[in-house]
């Protein structure tokens, strides 16, 4: 470092969130147990049919072909 020149001591915020709290700063919160037992978290796309939901990414395609079959519908898994 040049003399005369005082380090300033700046850190990226998520290094620091790190840091502090031991985690990244983009875990996403639980939103809930699907149907099938398969944890979703908020901003995951979700099938609802009814009272139900059921994470897409786990769904086979027969799955999903039914669920929507039975009007099932296409959320994003949001705050409630």
């Amino acid at each position: 470092m040049p003399r005369g020149v005082k380090q300033m001591g700046l850190e990226h915020p998520a290094i620091s969130n790190a840091t502090q709290t031991g985690y990244p700063s983009d875990i996403r919160e639980v939103y809930g147990i699907d149907s099938l037992g398969n944890e979703v978290l908020i901003g995951d796309q979700i099938l609802v049919l009814d009272d139900e939901f059921y994470l897409v990414e786990e769904l086979i395609s027969d799955s999903v072909e039914i669920l929507e079959n039975h009007g099932a519908e296409y959320k994003v898994a949001e705050r409630r």
